[in-house]
């Protein structure tokens, strides 16, 4: 599972100048790295026996089929199907892999299985949203409307869910008015910790802000690549995953649905156009700066605590406990951080990014609400509340009443 992990991210992840698919044209890791993940998990399930599928039950007889055949031709037909001008990314690892497998009935059977169920969950996923026509963005000029020109990932909310009903169905409430007391706090908050100049803010609270500002795409897929290699046995490795990603994916989307419905402005335009938000209680300062880069999209809610908090309210439903310990490391800081508990990672989303000025408190709030309710929400989609189903995790997947993952 690790392997397919580690494949599918550098393909998703690749640059290349020919651009023939939606995927290729518009590469969305989560979602692209959900279908091939749901495809080995349906593929492997459907040989272990134990889980019930996201999708398909395959038309090829599964058993005595080979689990890693399986997992590897599931995952092989999706990324080719997704991606055929980056199988330098995957063919020869597919070559390679399948070379260690060895030849027989059980191989055969298990790569015939696997593409079936890839090809299944391929035409599942095809249009699914991200191809849409976006017109030209134009920015707010009202205050508190967002001042940013082509903003990133407006195409995300039109991404078809994987288990939510759709992008909106857990779109927290408007964020708190302008002249409000909150707003007020909470812009005196970030004004104060988030400027390149901040008397108060330490050098850890920095370092943690630096820590998250590692590109996603890049960040993620390799931590996420340590929850693969938790288990040995492939089908609860498939099953892990593929909760991690088709969740993460809808969280992320719900995100920017949201964003994108409120528009609202970020600190860097907020603190120095204070004068216009009647609000006695905020002072403008004109050449205020965040300390780190801010993203290109509207400020609410916060997305690293969509996502954060959805992985977090995940792992602790799917163990049954807080007391999960789980290390992440960052190529900006070049350092690693332990977790060990649930709540730990969202917590630590939320301070960087108010010290690093990108975002309001009552933003990351409304983001880490959200992220919780999607992985709750998992159990009203698309995915039953069953027993053995990819959507209780409670069935367990792996793992002591204490996992740890390095």
């Amino acid at each position: 599972m690790a392997y397919w992990t580690d494949v599918g991210a550098a393909t998703v992840n690749a640059t290349v100048a020919t651009a023939t698919t939606p995927e290729e044209r518009r590469p969305t890791f989560h979602a692209d790295l959900a279908t091939m993940h749901l495809a080995i998990y349906d593929a492997v399930s459907a040989i272990d026996g134990r889980y019930k599928p996201y999708l398909v039950t395959p038309v090829t007889v599964a058993a005595g089929a080979s689990t890693e055949a399986a997992a590897s031709a599931a995952a092989y037909s999706v990324l080719r199907a997704l991606f055929p001008n980056r199988g330098a990314h995957y063919q020869a690892a597919y070559d390679s892999y399948l070379a260690g497998i060895p030849a027989g009935d059980a191989k055969t059977r298990g790569l015939a299985l696997g593409a079936e169920v890839g090809a299944a969950i391929v035409a599942n996923r095809a249009n699914d949203g991200r191809a849409i026509v976006l017109q030209p963005y134009v920015p707010g000029t009202a205050p508190g409307k967002f001042r940013g020109m082509n903003p990133v990932s407006r195409f995300s909310p039109a991404i078809r869910p994987f288990i939510m009903t759709s992008a909106s169905q857990f779109r927290p409430g408007p964020p708190p008015a302008l002249d409000s007391a909150v707003y007020a706090a909470d812009f005196n908050e970030v004004k104060e910790l988030g400027g390149t100049v901040s008397t108060r803010r330490t050098a850890e609270q920095l370092d943690t802000a630096r820590f998250h500002t590692e590109m996603p795409p890049i960040f993620l897929t390799r931590n996420f690549g340590r929850f693969a290699r938790t288990t040995s046995d492939v089908a609860d490795a498939a099953r892990l995953m593929a909760a991690i990603y088709t969740g993460f994916a809808d969280a992320n989307n719900a995100c920017f649905e949201a964003k994108y419905f409120y528009e609202t402005w970020r600190p860097l335009s907020a603190i120095p156009l204070a004068d216009t938000d009647n609000n006695p209680a905020t002072v403008p300062d004109p050449g205020w700066t965040p300390v780190v880069p801010t993203p290109n999209h509207p400020e609410y809610p916060a997305a690293h605590s969509c996502t954060a908090g959805f992985l977090g309210e995940l792992l602790r439903i799917y163990y049954g406990t807080e007391n999960v310990t789980y290390t992440l490391n960052s190529n900006v800081t070049g350092t690693t951080r332990t977790y060990t508990n649930t709540g730990a990672f969202t917590e630590e989303c939320t301070a960087a990014r108010i010290h690093g000025g990108m975002h309001f408190r009552y933003s990351t709030a409304a983001g880490a609400e959200l992220g919780k309710q999607v992985a709750h929400g998992r159990c009203s989609a698309r995915l039953a509340c069953v027993k053995n189903s990819l959507a209780e995790p409670r069935c367990g997947a792996g793992g002591g009443a204490h996992p740890t993952f390095n």
